[in-house]
C-alpha cells in the first residue's frame, strides 16, 4: 500500500520537485499539498506544473491539507514548519523536515514532539552528505592535533540563512569528536588584525551566489599536507530521495524524533 504523503511550500523548488519524485514512485501517493496564504497557487492542481491532474489542490488550510496524510516533507522556513509541526503532532501525522535556519527554541519544540509523532529532523536530507558526516567522525578522530580545521559552504543567492545547516552540523560532528562544543569553539568570521590562529578552533567560511544548489568542504591543514573532505550537489533530487526515504523509515514508527543518521543505519 501507497505511503500517503503531504508536502508543504508545493509551490517552492523543493515543493514542486517532492511532488515529481511523488508521483514517480508507486511506492508512495500524494495527498495534500500545503502552500502559504496568499500564494497565487492555492486552488491550482499541484501537479499543474508538469502537465498532470492529480486531483490534489494546493490548499493553505492546514487542516484540509493533512486530512489524509501519513507523512508531510517540510523544507519551507522555520516559522512556517513549527507552526505544521503543532499540526501534526496535534492529528498524528509523522513529519520529515528538512528546513533549516532554527534557533534553540524551535530545535526544542521539535524535540518535545517527539513524544507526539514521529519526525525525521536532519539538516540535510542527502544521503551522500550523511555518509560525509560519518567519514568526519573517523577524520576528526585521526587529525586531532596539528591539524587547523576549517569549514567552507557554498550555496545559491536565495538562500537565506548562514552558515548552512549542513556547514554546522559538520562542525558539531569534528566539535564532538574532538571532545569540544563547538559554540565555544568555532569561527564565524574574521577581519583585520586577528592575530595568529588559535589552534582549538573551527573555522566558517560562507559563499553566495547564482544557482549553487550546496557545496560543503571541511578542510584539515596541518603541516606540510591538507585533507579535504568536500561533498557537491548538482541537484536538489538528491534531498527529494532522502526525504522519501526517511518517509519509508517512519512508517510504523508512531513517536519519536531521529536524523538521517538513524534513517541510514549509520548509528
Amino acid at each position: 500500500m501507497a505511503h500517503r504523503i503531504a508536502v508543504a511550500g508545493a509551490s517552492g523548488r523543493m515543493g514542486r520537485m517532492l511532488i515529481e519524485g511523488i508521483l514517480a514512485d508507486a511506492d508512495f501517493a500524494l495527498a495534500g499539498a500545503l502552500d502559504a496564504p496568499g500564494s497565487a497557487l492555492v486552488g491550482h492542481d499541484a501537479g499543474e506544473f508538469l502537465g498532470h491532474s492529480t486531483g490534489i489542490l494546493i490548499t493553505d488550510d492546514l487542516q484540509a491539507g493533512l486530512a489524509n496524510a501519513e507523512v508531510l516533507i517540510d523544507f519551507t522556513r522555520p516559522e512556517g514548519s513549527l507552526r505544521h509541526l503543532q499540526a501534526c503532532a496535534a492529528n498524528g501525522v509523522r513529519l520529515v523536515i528538512g528546513t533549516t535556519g532554527f534557533d534553540d527554541a524551535g530545535k526544542a519544540a521539535i524535540a518535545a514532539a517527539g513524544a507526539h509523532t514521529g519526525i525525521v529532523f536532519a539538516p540535510n536530507m542527502s544521503v551522500g552528505v550523511n555518509a560525509v558526516f560519518k567519514l568526519l567522525e573517523v577524520a576528526a578522530a585521526i587529525f586531532n592535533t596539528g591539524f587547523d580545521i576549517e569549514i567552507i559552504e557554498a550555496h545559491h543567492r536565495h538562500k537565506v540563512d548562514a552558515p548552512s545547516g549542513t556547514a554546522l552540523k559538520m562542525g558539531e560532528v569534528v566539535a564532538q569528536a574532538l571532545g569540544r562544543e563547538l559554540d565555544k569553539v568555532a569561527i564565524y568570521g574574521r577581519e583585520g588584525v586577528t592575530g595568529e590562529r588559535d589552534p582549538s578552533t573551527i573555522g566558517f567560511s560562507t559563499i553566495r551566489g547564482g544557482d549553487i544548489v550546496g557545496d560543503h568542504t571541511v578542510l584539515f591543514a596541518g603541516t606540510g599536507e591538507r585533507i579535504e573532505i568536500t561533498h557537491r550537489s548538482s541537484s536538489r533530487a538528491t534531498y527529494v530521495q532522502g526525504s522519501l526515504r526517511a518517509a519509508r523509515f517512519l512508517a510504523g514508527r508512531e513517536r519519536g524524533l531521529y536524523d538521517m543518521q538513524d534513517v541510514l543505519g549509520l548509528k
